[in-house]
């Protein structure tokens, strides 16, 4: 603290406590100038700044938690930081403004100090003004995250009370009796939570479909976007949204093989998380078929889902059909694969030997092989269908790595 013996005379002053009615004018100027932020959020500050002024006394500790305090009441009451801040200095320009009135000195040291021991107030009280403010604001953004995670696992769930959760997809501006459709992007690795590419594809799916009932998360490591669909007349292409979230996750930074889902357009509270379980499934399907296609609609999967209902039935047809191929050199799986190319690419065998990078010599061998082992041509228009849907089952069966003899 300053010697008091070594400063130079102290001007002379009007107490502000014997007449307070000054300080008012300039906070109702100040709330004025700064917007009509609220009086209130000044509490002590310029009786502080007067009093720093006209006897240098700097604010106590429990006088600067009290401003930190307003910073936070502030926040409370939706006032942005910078119009606060804004009250904060308008005050003391006007309160410095009308010091003149108060301080009766020509003495310039006196009026440097004083100015000092002002600027110092409003340094330490700005500064703690800020930190309730901010806060504040990080507690309300941490409680309206868990709330918006509360909100899409329950709504992506379909389990939640419907009238509650209507009301609760207002604010995200969500129309529970439109119809829409959920896409969901897997990553080849763990999504992080941060990951600036969820930032990126929620500002382009915003600008692209509009900022109302467009919702964009994250769930279990992969990017959910929940969108409208449109039934009028110039209805939206329903694979636009597939399309278009792969296109602006290919554009990502440190960009990764990506795979895109979409769930059919269903109505009603229900519908989203029928489309979501539609596109989840699919990228399970995806995985287990070992799909190359980047973008997978609902309905391609359609089959199936068909065959996976009657597991038992299924699991007979692929040994009934191609159980012999594990007597093959070298086991069913290559054989197996060949005959998943060849009728993925029609049934050319030029396009199978050119995709598994074979001559279409050893294509028609393996696909002779087969008819010779199984009994089944797979050449044969006649017979292709039963041979193809025992592929799709051991792919979906996890056959011949997994032994289908044994209950599941």
């Amino acid at each position: 603290m300053t010697d008091r013996g070594q400063q130079g005379p102290r001007p002379q002053v009007v107490t502000p406590a014997a007449d307070e009615s000054w300080l008012v004018e300039v906070a109702l100027a100040a709330s004025r100038e700064a917007g009509g932020v609220p009086v209130e959020l000044l509490g002590d500050y310029l009786t502080l700044l007067a009093e720093a002024a006209t006897t240098g006394r700097r604010p106590a500790p429990f006088e600067l938690d009290a401003v930190e305090a307003l910073g936070r009441r502030a926040a409370e009451l939706g006032v942005s930081a910078g119009n606060a801040v804004q009250l904060y200095l308008s005050a003391a320009k006007r309160l410095w403004a009308e010091l003149p009135m108060v301080i009766r000195s020509r003495n310039s040291a006196a009026v440097r100090e004083a100015a000092a021991a002002v600027l110092h107030v409003i340094d330490a009280a700005v500064a703690r003004l800020a930190d309730g403010h901010n806060e504040v604001r990080r507690e309300m953004v941490r409680w309206e995250e868990t709330l918006r995670r509360e909100f899409i696992d329950d709504l992506l769930r379909g389990d939640a009370d419907v009238g509650r959760l209507v009301e609760r997809a207002e604010p995200f501006g969500l129309d529970m009796a439109r119809a829409h459709q959920v896409a969901l992007a897997a990553p080849t690795g763990r999504l992080n939570e941060v990951d600036p590419v969820i930032s990126s594809v929620e500002h382009a799916v915003v600008d692209h479909f509009g900022d109302r009932d467009v919702l964009v998360a994250t769930k279990d490591g992969w990017i959910v976007v929940v969108a409208p669909v449109d039934t009028g007349g110039s209805a939206t292409p329903r694979s636009e949204l597939g399309e278009f979230l792969h296109a602006v996750l290919s554009r990502a930074p440190r960009g990764r093989p990506w795979r895109v889902t979409v769930g059919r357009p269903y109505p009603g509270s229900y519908g989203i998380p029928r489309s979501y379980e539609e596109a989840r499934e699919g990228l399970a399907l995806a995985v287990r078929l070992h799909l190359d296609a980047p973008v997978i609609q609902a309905e391609q999967l359609l089959i199936y889902r068909v065959l996976l209902r009657d597991q038992p039935a299924i699991a007979d047809l692929v040994q009934d059909v191609l159980g012999a191929l594990a007597q093959a050199r070298g086991g069913a799986e290559p054989l197996l694969a060949t005959l998943d190319t060849y009728f993925t690419s029609g049934g050319v065998a030029t396009e199978t030997a050119r995709r598994l990078h074979l001559s279409v010599r050893a294509v028609t061998y393996r696909l002779d092989r087969v008819k010779t082992l199984t009994g089944h041509d797979p050449t044969d228009p006649a017979q292709r269908f039963a041979i193809h849907a025992a592929v799709l089952g051991a792919r979906l069966l996890g056959w011949p790595d997994k032994d289908l003899t044994t209950s599941p």
